[in-house]
């Protein structure tokens, strides 16, 4: 996302965010970021709303109350929930400093390997810990909130597949899922961003399991990668209703009211990465040669390094493009 001045501020621009540190740091600096901002302190929403599903009555995953930073205290939490348990980077996402554990001798281990991740990710290696559902659906519901309070959602994706705990292929809306489910996780995905007055587009996770039974993950505070899918079948453009809630519009002046929002058709995305197969799907690098992209009636594709002649770095993700398809 490009930063954009802020007419209004001499000294402003408009920045996105993803740490609550960084973002106060912005703000500190006489900026402005592009995501929630409250006004009782913009990391009450990032650090303390997984804390507030349960008040807000959304069915919650039963894990650690805060981020654990030793491995007796991941001991002393499977040893009291049981297994299998799931560890996640506090201060992160993207499948990294994750490692699903089914055998109590292999806790400290994993929790060590990943904490060790998550601080060469991300800085910091505090870890979140959940009980593991078996085989579930992951599925998201994507909102959008200004600062007037209105909050909707823009339905639902399904980012089910995925490779060590990274989404591979999203899609919108969830196929084959009842209308039932569908509108209980975006109805409580709308109260629980209500509950903590939740600004600027943000996503809900859930896992939903063979049954139907669904549970709160987390709450992404920011624009993900497949919010394109949600743009494919709703029609708006995330990115540009970021930048205007931003400037202090109001959804229904944007024209984005719940009863306007509708699903039409259907959106698939694939992403395409810089790995090596042959090593363990491992991030490579160097120079594209050859690039050909895809071209046709309903295709759709995003990428910032997808040309030959482009450089590969070590330094960022290995994604290299989006492709996406919608058909009516």
């Amino acid at each position: 996302m490009q930063r954009q001045r802020d007419r209004r501020s001499p000294s402003g621009l408009w920045v996105p965010f993803r740490r609550a540190d960084f973002a106060q740091a912005v703000i500190d600096a006489g900026l402005r970021f592009i995501g929630p901002f409250q006004k009782s302190f913009t990391k009450w929403v990032i650090r303390l709303l997984p804390e507030r599903p349960i008040a807000a009555g959304v069915p919650i995953v039963p894990g650690t109350d805060g981020p654990v930073t030793t491995k007796e205290e991941a001991k002393e939490f499977c040893i009291k929930h049981g297994l299998p348990v799931i560890f996640k980077a506090a201060y992160g996402g993207g499948g990294r400093g994750m490692r699903v554990v089914r055998e109590m001798s292999e806790v400290e281990e994993n929790f060590q390997r990943a904490s060790s991740e998550a601080l060469s990710a991300f800085g910091n290696g505090a870890m979140f810990i959940e009980k593991f559902i078996e085989r579930p659906r992951h599925i998201e519901v994507q909102l959008l909130g200004d600062k007037a309070g209105n909050v909707v959602h823009l339905y639902e994706r399904d980012c089910s597949v995925q490779r060590r705990h990274q989404k591979v292929v999203e899609m919108a809306p969830a196929p084959h899922l009842p209308l039932k489910i569908r509108n209980q996780m975006t109805d409580l995905a709308v109260q629980l961003a209500r509950h903590v007055g939740y600004e600027n587009a943000g996503t809900v996770e859930f896992l939903c399991d063979e049954k139907g039974n669904f549970y709160f993950i987390e709450v992404n505070a920011r624009l993900q990668v497949e919010h394109t899918v949600t743009e494919e079948i709703t029609g708006i453009d995330l990115v540009q209703s970021q930048i205007r809630v931003a400037e202090g519009m109001t959804l229904p002046e944007l024209g984005i009211e719940q009863d306007k929002i509708k699903p039409l058709g259907f959106a698939i995305q694939c992403r395409v990465t810089t790995e090596d197969p042959a090593k363990n799907f491992q991030p490579d690098t160097g120079r594209i040669e050859v690039f050909r992209s895809g071209e046709g009636m309903g295709i759709r594709l995003d990428g910032a390094s997808a040309f030959a002649g482009a450089i590969i770095s070590p330094y960022y993700d290995s994604l290299l493009v989006k492709v996406r398809k919608y058909s009516t």
